[in-house]
């Protein structure tokens, strides 16, 4: 049997082809974020650029870096971002695509020592009791972990929902 390709016998075009070479799947790029906890409250940051972000209310956070752990790369944006030091405890299960080629992850946090304070991509910063998180213009991609981080507030506060 002949390994040489036999004139002719293609029936398709090579685009497939050339367009799965052109466009490797390449992991995506993980941006941390902090569901930074303290008293009883969660942490909000609005952000202040990119024009189509601005506005709107995130939880604080960054890309990771090479070599850096989710850990690490949380600890160093919090002390870049709000000027503070912090603790990540858990991760909140799941991932969140962001834009092409983005996805958010995010981490339960304690504030170890520092007043947060908007020093980077933020204009304004709020502590949030659990039921006030409603009432921030969250990121969609947010929401969810937002969600999860008030439940297991009111959890540790005994379930009490104005915590």
């Amino acid at each position: 049997m002949s390994t040489e390709p036999v004139p002719g016998a293609s029936s398709g075009s090579p685009e497939p082809v050339a367009e799965a070479l052109a466009e490797p799947v390449a992991e995506p790029v993980v941006v941390v974020a902090a569901a930074l906890c303290d008293q009883g409250r969660l942490l909000a940051a609005r952000r202040s650029a990119p024009e189509e972000l601005a506005g709107r209310w995130e939880l604080p956070g960054g890309k990771m870096e090479p070599g850096e752990s989710a850990e690490q790369a949380l600890v160093r944006e919090l002390r870049e971002e709000l000027g503070v030091e912090a603790a990540p405890v858990e991760r909140i299960p799941g991932e969140w695509p962001l834009k092409p080629g983005y996805v958010l992850q995010v981490w339960t946090a304690l504030l170890v020592s520092g007043e947060p304070r908007p020093l980077e991509d933020h204009d304004a910063l709020r502590w949030l009791a659990p039921h006030e998180t409603g009432a921030v213009d969250w990121l969609d991609p947010d929401r969810p972990a937002v969600a999860e981080a008030v439940r297991r507030l009111r959890e540790e506060a005994g379930g009490g929902a104005h915590g």
